[in-house]
């Protein structure tokens, strides 16, 4: 079987140096907004460019907390894409606002940021661009519009660790960046974790303020808030895995231009990666018309797949009032077509070949 994801071997390469990060955590008998988390929102925002990073429980709530500290609730439109993890779509939701749908680029899977002015209405407070994938959107376009129009710029990057536009990383462009810490990406904990940062200090003080039920000092709540903390054992992890993360992402580019090569002959439709962009190929997403039936064919041949995402966020049922478009023809369309191959920093050149000619096979036997 070759596996999607391969965590086993991630923690086989750093094995040693987490025992001794956790067993730190243990010593010092803290476990919630410690040493560990103070220093890994150190290093995550020298790593990312900016000034200050608040540890939270997920990229979930980086999200909810980054339109909830920018004052965006009911009465407010915040435009996004409907191919996404639910969690971005969510995240407007839960503050009151209401989501307002564009579409996506078919070739890169990100917001088509054509779209973007039109949908712009008096009521538009900001917009999340989401950098799908780990490919980042084309934000110069998506910046001016928001100095036009007076609009907040949240980059949803929980998928995107390390990627950049134009030389810059994102998620340390827009005016908070929301990043994921769920274990199978690129930068992973053993468990959920999440990160929002700006370079606004006022924004982050109230962020760690949000996080922690509203206090700044125990048992005095200046406003109603969450418990949403990064704890120790995970910032622990994290800054061991921080350390590796240029690495693995070089890792993971090297099997994205392999499968590109061993696939360019072939029916299939490979990532596209700008110029302005660096991917860092949190999944590696193909389009193929006869996708299930390629999927079924891989699974019968141990090698193991995903779709991200078959069913986009206006289309679900959970979701339905707020269905502001007729249709997103790109976004239905690719629904039907993309799949993910495997794709982490332990791909061997031997699974990339063994898993391209079973894809080039299906086509001479079909």
């Amino acid at each position: 079987m070759i596996p999607f994801v391969d965590l086993k071997k991630e923690y086989a390469s750093i094995k040693n140096e987490i025992k001794i990060s956790i067993e730190r955590v243990f010593e010092k008998q803290c476990f919630l907004l410690g040493e560990e988390l103070k220093e890994f929102e150190n290093d995550f925002t020298k790593y990312i460019g900016i000034k200050f990073g608040v540890g939270v429980n997920s990229g979930s709530d980086a999200l909810y907390l980054a339109l909830k500290c920018l004052n965006i609730g009911k009465g407010n439109e915040v435009i996004t894409i409907s191919h996404t993890f639910i969690s971005t779509v969510d995240a407007i939701v839960r503050n009151g606002a209401k989501p307002v749908f564009i579409d996506i680029e078919s070739d890169t899977f990100n917001m088509d940021v054509s779209k973007i002015e039109k949908n712009i209405t008096e009521k538009t407070k900001a917009i999340i661009p989401v950098h799908l994938y780990g490919n980042p959107v084309d934000l110069d376009p998506i910046m001016e519009l928001a100095e036009k129009y007076n609009l907040n710029v949240i980059e949803d990057a929980c998928q995107a660790h390390g990627a950049e536009y134009k030389g810059k990383k994102v998620g340390g462009i827009g005016d908070i960046g929301c990043f994921s810490f769920y274990p199978a990406k690129n930068l992973g904990a053993y468990g959920d974790g999440g990160m929002i940062v700006t370079n606004d200090e006022e924004l982050s003080t109230n962020l760690k303020m949000y996080r922690n039920y509203g206090q700044k000092k125990k048992y005095y709540h200046d406003f109603i808030a969450v418990n949403s903390r990064l704890d120790e054992l995970q910032a622990a992890v994290l800054r061991v895995k921080l350390k590796h993360l240029n690495e693995w992402n070089d890792r993971r580019r090297k099997n994205a231009k392999l499968y590109n090569e061993l696939l360019q002959d072939s029916d299939i439709i490979t990532p596209i990666e700008k110029e302005c962009a660096k991917h860092v190929y949190h999944l590696y997403v193909i389009k193929n018309k006869n996708r299930d039936k390629l999927k079924k064919y891989l699974e019968k041949n141990n090698i193991q797949t995903l779709i991200h995402y078959p069913i986009p966020v206006h289309l679900q049922k959970a979701y339905s009032q707020y269905r502001n478009v007729s249709s997103l023809p790109a976004t239905e369309k690719i629904c039907n077509e993309i799949l993910s191959l495997p794709m982490h920093p332990w791909l061997t050149e031997e699974e990339i070949y063994s898993i391209s000619l079973k894809i080039k096979k299906l086509k001479e036997i079909s």
